[in-house]
């Protein structure tokens, strides 16, 4: 009896250690803003997955989807504090932290995946430079579909939306918005149907996945394929949590991101094509933009093109050159 005594303060310690991770492994949180049918989303669980796999759970990673853990506009900094070891953003919300941000934002600048890629090798490295000095590290990038229009009704010119409502969700759609004699409504991508339904948005242009996973036929009509511009998602990396890993784990990160970036572009397209499908098979409008209407929209994407330019043209001066060479 005495024996069993002493032996249970043994067998709790050890059940104890077994019922808890290792000290050694690194338990981490990923916040991203958008939901499990998104391909960012499903890109990111597998970047999770095989880190996990090939550190030998040394670092766990925790993804949390669909804003559950925080706002998107909160992650930045959250990433860059470090109250979250790494996060998923969308590029052009940090727009107002420095401009080169705003690269992928732009109407007409790139608008197929080809002259996207080309940006996005020319804007890279300002790119790295900005989240560097915000304690932050690149992992990888993961393109959307081509951004459109969406509406309640056919649109052939700017006047046909002309003092309506439209969803801004970083500060160049603002701008856009402004540009368009729209009124700029900033609504991100979890509210979009009450905000369509409950009349606080008229109008979007965004993706074709944001509008086939978020039911877009249940509150519009109309996609317009203008295709203004492919921006993308991000995954960045607090630079102390990331070097206080060995060399064998911050490598195994390293390669998935790169993993994850290449199917992110290689999977884009017919991504593009699914759920224009999606919206067309449930009863959306979907078609072209008139001359007129695309005319206009390449005069904004001048217009546009020019003032973000002029915003820092030392750091983005050279982006442009190195893009249109």
């Amino acid at each position: 009896m005495k024996l069993l005594k002493n032996l249970l303060p043994a067998m709790a310690v050890s059940l104890a250690a077994l019922s808890v991770p290792s000290a050694l492994a690194a338990q981490w949180h990923m916040p991203t803003p958008y939901g499990d049918a998104n391909l960012p989303t499903k890109i990111a669980y597998d970047f999770a997955e095989q880190i996990k796999a090939s550190t030998g759970g040394e670092v766990d990673i925790k993804v949390h989807s669909g804003a559950s853990l925080m706002k998107h506009p909160e992650i930045p900094r959250a990433v860059r504090t470090g109250q979250v070891q790494l996060g998923e953003v969308f590029i052009g919300i940090m727009g107002n932290t420095h401009p080169i941000f705003k690269h992928d934002n732009i109407p007409f600048l790139a608008t197929d995946y080809e002259q996207a890629q080309k940006l996005w090798e020319a804007a890279k490295p300002e790119i790295e430079k900005q989240l560097s000095k915000e304690g932050m590290i690149l992992l990888y990038t993961v393109p959307w579909p081509a951004q459109s229009l969406y509406t309640k009704k056919p649109v052939n010119s700017l006047a046909d939306i002309k003092g309506t409502k439209m969803r801004a969700y970083s500060p160049s759609t603002s701008r856009l918005a402004d540009l368009m004699d729209t009124t700029p409504t900033t609504v991100q991508v979890p509210d979009i149907p009450q905000a369509f339904s409950t009349g606080i948005i008229d109008a979007m242009v965004t993706s074709p996945s944001t509008g086939a996973n978020g039911q877009a036929w249940d509150y519009l009509s109309h996609f317009t394929e203008i295709k203004a511009w492919i921006p993308k998602n991000f995954v960045v990396v607090n630079k102390r949590a990331f070097k206080r890993l060995d060399k064998d784990a911050q490598k195994a990160i390293l390669d998935a991101a790169a993993a994850a970036e290449a199917r992110g572009w290689a999977e884009v397209l017919d991504q593009e094509a699914k759920d224009t499908k999606t919206l067309a098979d449930n009863g959306i409008v979907v078609s072209k933009p008139s001359e007129q209407l695309l005319n206009e929209l390449q005069a904004i994407g001048v217009t546009m093109t020019e003032e973000w330019e002029a915003e820092n043209s030392q750091a983005l001066a050279p982006v442009l050159k190195a893009y249109k060479n």
